[in-house]
């Protein structure tokens, strides 16, 4: 199973996009299952599609050449755990039972689900419902798929639901990395954390390359990465289209050590449209900035726009997010971050899983310190919400316009064997100023740019 931390929906009645805990991110990530986890992003939040990412390092091996090298084994059962964890990698999708696939999607729920106001779910009954399920043979996918969308139907939340193979393949626009690898922050033996890979894309670059799941990232062209954040390396991996990046990953927890060459491939298009303009009557300049949606390339973007604006003479910037449903939840805090002065709160989350208890903080100095002003309106959703009030309740904008969609709701995107997957609440948060805006929104702070 694949894991993406998204933000998704539309807004209307119906929820607005997602924002992939890539995952694990995450933001942080999501709690493991008994099953192994595969992740795609990791956290999303709402309505159309918008992914959000709650989106760690190992001990470094040196490498002569891009062979593979084996390393010593612990125990016998330490490897056989992990020979189990490679073993589920590597299965082809079409070698999923149809009761597996149901089985797994259970289990997704029964691991992460957070019933944030239907109250059905409970452990007992989500037991009962797995046994009333598989209690007898499915004999189609269809019919495995079929049963999947009523049994989340069941728990009567807007964001919970199924994905045919289809609408699964399209979140690869919110591929952090540009190859089709999730990563995540695991606890390793020793106390700290390192870097795994716990989701794949199918047949995209890393998958064909020789990356599984499960593979502890050591390197990223020859850069150690012990120390670095799943965000900060996913960063690392991005380049141009096509171009190629070196990973060293050790399968497994005793498997060997390789050195791979993996070929870019990033589908995402650009989600930030800029302009200067001059303020009429006046000498200065103001630098307007539209973002479209949180994806893979929002936060380099959106960077590269307010640089050149702010270069070309602007004296304060203005944060278009009208229309913006969401996207990669990660994404919407790192874009926070670069408004926020260190130690200042970007957001609170909290779910089922500890990681998602957290308060979120900018853990350095403001890249931009210019007053901005924030459009929003009521499709303004998800990842939008967190970076309106992340710098609202900061003092670092004022926000013009409707009152927002609200969407305080954080769902992860788990891909199931077969390549289809299932979108699940894990998570909710709360602004800084400790509010939860979710099915309220966010009044503005004027209707009209003052």
């Amino acid at each position: 199973m694949n894991i993406f931390l998204c933000n998704c929906s539309s807004p209307s009645p119906s929820p607005p996009p997602t924002t992939l805990s890539h995952h694990k991110t995450p933001i942080p990530t999501i709690a493991t299952a008994n099953l192994p986890h595969k992740t795609l992003i990791h956290a999303l939040t709402a309505g159309a599609l918008s992914i959000g990412l709650l989106v760690s390092p190992p001990f470094s091996i040196a490498l002569d050449s891009p062979s593979v090298q084996t390393t010593p084994s612990a125990s016998s059962e330490y490897c056989r755990e992990d020979e189990t964890e490679e073993k589920y990698a590597e299965t082809a999708p079409e070698l999923a039972t149809n009761e597996a696939i149901v089985e797994e999607a259970w289990q997704i729920v029964n691991d992460s689900f957070l019933d944030t106001g239907s109250r059905r779910w409970s452990p007992q009954t989500w037991l009962q419902k797995k046994e009333d399920i598989l209690g007898s043979s499915i004999q189609t996918r269809s019919r495995a798929h079929d049963i999947i969308r009523r049994m989340l139907a069941s728990l009567g939340d807007t964001y919970t639901r199924f994905l045919s193979p289809p609408e699964f393949s399209k979140m690869a626009r919110y591929d952090m990395t540009g190859i089709g690898i999730n990563l995540r922050e695991v606890s390793d033996d020793n106390g700290g954390v390192k870097l795994k890979v716990l989701g794949l894309i199918l047949d995209a670059p890393a998958h064909i390359a020789g990356v599984r799941q499960g593979d502890e990232l050591l390197y990223v062209n020859g850069v150690d990465v012990r120390g670095k954040s799943a965000f900060e390396v996913s960063s690392l991996l991005q380049g141009p289209n096509e171009t190629f990046v070196n990973v060293t990953v050790k399968h497994g927890k005793c498997g060997p050590v390789q050195s791979i060459e993996v070929q870019r491939q990033l589908v995402a298009r650009t989600p930030v449209f800029y302009r200067l303009e001059q303020i009429e009557n006046g000498s200065s300049s103001v630098g307007y900035v539209r973002l479209k949606e949180f994806n893979a390339l929002a936060r380099k973007d959106l960077v590269t726009a307010l640089k050149r604006l702010q270069d070309n003479g602007a004296s304060y910037f203005v944060l278009d997010l009208r229309d913006n449903r969401g996207g990669l939840v990660q994404a919407g805090i790192e874009i926070a971050k670069l408004f926020l002065n260190q130690g200042e709160t970007v957001i609170y989350t909290v779910g089922r899983d500890p990681q998602y208890q957290k308060n979120i903080v900018a853990e350095s100095a403001p890249l931009f310190t210019a007053p901005v002003i924030v459009l929003v309106n009521n499709n303004t959703a998800s990842a939008s919400e967190i970076v309106a009030t992340a710098l609202h309740d900061n003092c670092r904008a004022v926000l013009v316009g409707e009152r927002t969609f609200g969407k305080g709701l954080i769902q992860s995107v788990f891909e199931l064997p077969d390549g289809s997957g299932v979108v699940v609440t894990i998570g909710k948060y709360v602004t800084p100023n400790h509010m939860d805006i979710n099915g309220d929104g966010v009044e503005p702070d004027f209707q009209k740019i003052p």
